[in-house]
């Protein structure tokens, strides 16, 4: 099999954008290319994927949404300065959105929603946008983005039960 690790960004992009438009995200080679394009992110970003999935986890754990501040929080980046590297394509929740498809995890993203969302975990237009848009890069299919997303935070807290249950 390919080693990822060989190859640089443009054919590991290209790479990844062969499988989804074949859909061919089953295949061994996907997750891996997913992983090794995170890592190389994680190398730029001022944001930690593994102080984030810390803290996605024990949100999922103890059954509450997140902030987007809590996690660049939890990277030690101050939010003024963290939140031009969060969303988008490239940013940071879309690079969580692939870590957890690659290691078999629920979309943990679905958790982080904006302060004043809180309560409700409802995502703004904006946030939900870029949510269902990775989420179908990913080859999720639906038809309401809405009911995708909140049956996603369903998986991940369900999920929490499950790793509270382990501990």
């Amino acid at each position: 099999m390919l080693d990822p690790s060989s190859k640089t960004d443009g054919p590991i992009n290209a790479l990844i954008r062969n499988h989804e438009e074949k859909n061919a995200r089953g295949l061994p080679l996907y997750p891996l290319l997913l992983e090794e394009r995170a890592r190389r992110a994680q190398a730029k970003s001022l944001l930690d994927f593994n102080k984030s999935l810390a803290v996605l986890r024990e949100a999922a754990v103890t059954q509450i949404c997140v902030s987007y501040g809590q996690i660049a929080e939890a990277s030690g980046i101050k939010w003024s300065k963290a939140r031009h590297h969060m969303n988008g394509a490239k940013g940071h929740l879309d690079g969580l959105l692939d870590i957890c498809h690659a290691k078999g995890l629920p979309m943990l993203p679905a958790i982080c929603v904006n302060k004043t969302n809180l309560e409700t975990g409802e995502l703004d237009p904006s946030a939900l946008l870029g949510f269902v848009e990775g989420a179908r890069r990913l080859g999720h299919s639906f038809s309401d983005a809405h009911e995708f997303h909140r049956a996603r935070q369903r998986e991940c807290w369900a999920w929490g039960r499950e790793q509270q249950a382990a501990d």
